[in-house]
């Protein structure tokens, strides 16, 4: 610890730290009201053309954001399609999944849309995703289903081997398959391009798991959400899982790779926006107040971009600290699984229950990319009582984009 630093807490020791243990996290989520109320904001993608575009189920449109924040609105043709998954096609276009109207959508970036029709009626078209073979993908709620579509509109659909299993979200996987979730069959399902299917039960499954968001992680794993056991899964192309538990009653949903090597979801019951390094560790975020974030994705600013069922687009950071801290024999010592895909100041600031302390650290960092893991001691440190050790990453002074908090007992 630098004599600067001791003197200043020299200044306050002997004052009252009575804080009771606690810790907490911060995210600088901007939001953006979509223009058209009642609109249940759903899915999300990014575009070719650099925005974003997304569904609104009940205005029954798709939406276009920049990543400035500014909206179009296109009305989807047929009445109440109740649009859902969205995703960037092979051709340049996007297209979505119509639950309402058993319909695979298309609009090309300047809103011309085109609907073709899936054999299956009242299938309940949920998620869609570009496969590896040139087409779209995606999955059918209630007819069971895993359907293809070209983009010439040729549509097969292949049945799910799990009775009433209600395949939810769709991911590409890096073996070449696509890889879904049967939100009620308590499995994650691998499809190859010839329409092979095979399912891996869940470990929770006895006890009512729920799959439901599924993406590609950068390590070659499949990731994804389990709604009713708040758990963040892993499954290799082997098929070999493990589970990471979230708070409780989060409900997690959508989830994504993130620009910082992490992946990141969405906790809709919650309000909580999650980071979970490929090693496991989950750090989440409250969502600003009456959010139920739903599905999330990464735009081409490189930030994090989510759907908000009660009308709004949200953007957090891409960035997390995995911050812990502990004090034993004299020594302060301070634990990070820090990631952040921008450079950033990092800074660690000191706190005591009558105002601040110091800040013992403060230097510019590159992008940190993936997660790494970094510990910081501060030996000899003084007899506090109980503070608070607040870590900080910023673009700029009053211009943080995430911290978070834990109160560590300094008493010797």
């Amino acid at each position: 610890m630098s004599e600067r630093l001791s003197a200043l807490i020299a200044c306050i020791v002997g004052a009252s730290a009575s804080l009771s243990a606690q810790s907490g996290t911060y995210s600088n989520i901007t939001e953006y009201s979509v223009p058209t109320g009642r609109n249940f904001p759903a899915g999300i993608t990014a575009g070719p053309d650099g925005a974003l575009w997304f569904s609104e189920e009940s205005a029954n449109k798709i939406g276009r954001i920049t990543t400035s924040g500014v909206f179009t609105e296109y009305p989807v043709p047929t009445f109440d399609a109740a649009p859902l998954g969205i995703t960037q096609g092979p051709d340049g276009a996007l297209w979505f999944a119509e639950g309402g109207a058993s319909q695979i959508g298309r609009i090309t970036t300047t809103g011309m849309i085109t609907e073709y029709p899936v054999p299956t009626v009242n299938s309940g078209l949920y998620d869609i995703v570009t496969g590896p073979d040139g087409a779209v993908w995606f999955t059918e709620q209630l007819a069971n289903q895993i359907g293809r579509i070209t983009t010439a509109g040729a549509v097969t659909e292949y049945p799910v081997l799990t009775p009433k299993s209600q395949p939810s979200g769709i991911a590409a996987g890096s073996d070449g398959a696509l890889w879904f979730t049967e939100f009620t069959g308590h499995n994650v399902g691998r499809i190859n391009t010839a329409g092979v299917v095979t399912e891996y039960p869940v470990p929770t499954a006895t006890i009512g798991s729920a799959p439901n968001g599924i993406t590609a992680g950068p390590d070659g794993a499949l990731w994804f959400t389990d709604s009713y056991q708040d758990q963040i899964g892993r499954i290799t192309t082997a098929g070999v899982q493990s589970e990471y538990p979230v708070t409780t009653g989060d409900f997690p949903a959508g989830i994504t790779p993130g620009p910082d090597g992490a992946l990141w979801w969405v906790g809709i019951q919650g309000g909580r926006v999650g980071r979970v390094t490929t090693s496991g560790l989950v750090t989440e975020f409250h969502a600003p107040p009456g959010n139920r974030p739903f599905f999330i994705t990464t735009g081409s600013d490189g930030g994090l971009w989510f759907t908000d069922e009660n009308g709004r687009i949200g953007r957090p950071p891409a960035c997390a600290l995995g911050f812990s801290a502990s004090f034993a024999s004299g020594t302060l010592t301070t634990n990070f699984v820090l990631g952040i895909n921008i450079p950033a100041t990092f800074s660690i600031h000191l706190r005591s229950a009558s105002g601040p302390i110091a800040d013992p650290f403060n230097h510019s960092i590159p992008a940190v990319v993936p997660p790494q893991a970094l510990t910081l001691t501060f030996p000899n440190f003084p007899n506090l009582g109980t503070i608070t050790v607040v870590p900080q990453l910023a673009t700029a002074p009053g211009q943080g984009l995430c911290s978070e908090y834990t109160t560590v007992n300094t008493a010797q």
